[in-house]
């Protein structure tokens, strides 16, 4: 087998996101990402329509008198449309309302992946961990992904999202510390003792809070809020721009639920290890992306102290991939 086959085989890493899928390969010595958006939008079903979008090379797929353009072309035609896309998922899991929501995944995950090199090669895929109240949802969005990557030919394998930000941003620190995923749908967190999870659950106000709430009040589409956020957005305290302190001001209320949640639930641990040295905090997903988030968070730490000691807190280097390289990491081990 030559090298570039037997790199083609190897393990992959997969960041089932609710804004983002995520696919991580290792390539001499190297990490390689191939990412789509999770989204779709449809248009009616015209035999030239579909001809033109296939001419165009646009990702879709025509399902009966509908065509669905989805991953990063249905953001460019919502632009265009001045629509909002539609998302598969919901709160980091398939949205139960969508009814395309297992097609569309299944053809994102198709076209990132393709079919496996060999039989059963390994895929670990991120999942959430518990929401309160939400328990009884995980089971069928897990076993969903395992079935469309099983139909691929892989052999799957789940991983805690906040576990996979551990295996990705803290070898050094040997797979110990408090890993945090704040992505669109949820903020998955989880405190691990050499790579053995301690503590793990997720928090729902994450970035699609933030949009949908600054959208409210501002009375624009959250996919612009969204896009703003990401290219522009710094969080820097209130201005004369009222999209700017929306954003702002649900941050903020995102951040402190946030910590005060992490708190909470170190505080009521039953089985806490006792803990010889201090530990690191690494943050990732692409809500911690803009500048000023790392200050807002050591503020909200600073008001609401944990009950155990941090030796770092910091932003990973790579925050949209971080899960995936995770999940990679551990597949890899």
């Amino acid at each position: 087998m030559s090298k570039p086959e037997e790199e083609y085989t190897q393990p992959i890493g997969l960041d089932v996101g609710t804004s983002r899928i995520v696919a991580a390969r290792s390539a001499d010595k190297r990490y390689r990402y191939d990412s789509q958006l999770n989204a779709f939008l449809t248009l009616p079903y015209s035999k030239l329509a579909a001809d033109l979008l296939h001419r165009e090379n646009v990702f879709h797929e025509v399902q009966g008198q509908e065509i669905l353009v989805a991953g990063n072309d249905a953001e460019k035609f919502a632009e265009v449309f001045h629509v909002e896309t539609r998302r598969p998922m919901l709160n980091g899991v398939l949205n139960p309302q969508e009814p395309h929501s297992l097609a569309v995944v299944r053809s994102i995950v198709g076209r990132l992946l393709g079919r496996a090199a060999v039989e059963k090669q390994k895929v670990f895929f991120s999942v959430p961990a518990p929401v309160e109240g939400g328990e009884t949802v995980i089971p069928y969005h897990q076993a969903s992904i395992a079935q469309i990557l099983s139909e691929l030919g892989y052999a799957p394998t789940p991983i805690a999202e906040g576990l996979a930000v551990v295996f990705g941003e803290l070898s050094d620190a040997n797979f110990s510390g408090i890993g945090i995923s704040c992505g669109s749908g949820l903020c998955n967190v989880c405190l691990a003792v050499l790579s053995v999870p301690v503590i793990s659950f997720s928090v729902p106000k994450a970035g699609d809070f933030i949009d949908a709430q600054a959208a409210l009040v501002t009375g624009d589409l959250a996919i612009r809020l969204r896009i703003q956020k990401e290219q522009a957005f710094r969080l820097n305290g209130l201005t004369g721009d009222r999209v700017q302190n929306a954003l702002t001001v649900y941050y903020q209320e995102m951040i402190a639920n946030l910590v005060n949640t992490l708190r909470n639930h170190i505080s009521s641990a039953q089985r806490l290890p006792k803990l010889e040295q201090s530990i690191p905090l690494v943050l990732s997903g692409g809500t911690v992306m803009p500048k000023g988030f790392l200050d807002h968070f050591l503020n909200a730490l600073r008001e609401n102290e944990l009950p155990v000691e941090l030796s770092d807190v910091r932003v990973s280097a790579d925050p949209l991939n971080s899960t995936a390289r995770g999940a990679l990491m551990a597949a890899l081990c």
